[in-house]
């Protein structure tokens, strides 16, 4: 176990040293000038040449990547072009935020999705069957753009019920006002339910159809015991790897959500960084993202490996 788990972070060091080349090399390649950007098209080429100057934009790309990777090993990741704040700073202020939705969503996700892909994984070809997978792809199906927007205008400005924005509140704050978590978590919910519910229940069917499922019954534990002590330990090992994909998608699905509810986050973050064409921040924010998705992968690698002999005996 320990020669796995540090092979995998070694292989985890790689991807990010990968990811932070491909992102500090794409940064760079943008079109236009960075510092034209920041002083606007009426900046004269002599300030042009000194904010050049000033932001080292004139040194070699490489040698920019190498002072860059050597500070943010050290947590510093430079400092951004609109408001002068460290990075890390900035994220660091909008990280509560994030995790408030990301962590409320995985809190409701994966019970429902269990007990969905349960539910229709042991009562497959039924009608209930029919009716909770055909729900979960229509949810699938739709955008979190465009299904934030259809709740927004169905139960804040049609109904009135709740909230359309946060009203200024972010981070541990939004645990105060629920209702303002309504909504941006009932999409990050919708959107990662269908993927997560439909692998419990393949994970499921195939544990209660195996033959240690039929051994136990005919032994005659009951059918309570068959559930929790065979048939989820062997149809939840699969739905671990997925799991780590649905975090991934939150990641995603919070850029979207945040904007949308006018919510102070790393997403809105990121989203403002690029549209201001913010390259420090853009670059840290990029960073991050990728640091958390290469860990939470490791993360499942190695529950995935503990799991698997498990269903291998119980088998």
């Amino acid at each position: 176990m320990a020669v796995l788990v540090l092979r995998r972070l070694v292989v985890a060091a790689l991807q990010l040293v990968a990811v932070a080349v491909a992102v500090f090399a794409l940064t760079s390649l943008l079109p236009g000038d960075t510092a034209v950007v920041v002083l606007g098209e009426h900046a004269t080429e002599e300030q042009v040449a000194v904010l050049r100057a000033q932001l080292q934009l004139d040194r070699p790309v490489w040698e920019r990547f190498l002072e860059w990777l050597g500070g943010a090993v050290h947590g510093d990741l430079g400092r951004s072009l609109l408001t002068g704040v460290p990075v890390a700073e900035e994220i660091g202020r909008g990280l509560a935020t994030t995790a408030v939705l990301a962590l409320l969503a995985l809190a409701v996700v994966v019970p429902l999705a269990v007990a969905v892909g349960v539910v229709t994984g042991r009562r497959r070809g039924s009608r209930l069957d029919v009716v909770l997978t055909g729900a979960v792809v229509v949810l699938d199906s739709v955008p979190e753009f465009a299904l934030a927007l259809l709740l927004v205008a169905l139960f804040s400005l049609q109904l009135g019920w709740l909230p359309a924005t946060a009203a200024g509140a972010s981070g541990w704050e939004l645990l105060a006002q629920p209702a303002v978590l309504v909504l941006p978590v009932g999409v990050l919910v919708c959107r990662q339910l269908c993927a997560l519910a439909r692998q419990v229940r393949v994970g499921v069917a195939e544990a209660d159809g195996a033959d240690f499922a039929t051994h136990v019954r005919m032994h005659g534990l009951p059918e309570r015991a068959v559930l929790f002590r065979h048939v989820l330990p062997n149809g939840l090992a699969p739905a671990v790897q997925q799991l780590a994909r649905a975090v991934d998608g939150l990641l995603g699905g919070v850029v979207v959500v945040e904007a949308v509810f006018a919510l102070p986050g790393t997403g809105s973050g990121f989203v403002d960084a690029v549209m201001a064409r913010d390259l420090p921040a853009v670059q840290g924010y990029a960073l991050v993202f990728a640091a958390t998705t290469i860990a939470v992968n490791l993360v499942a690698d190695v529950v995935s490996h503990r799991l698997v002999p498990q269903r291998e005996v119980v088998a």
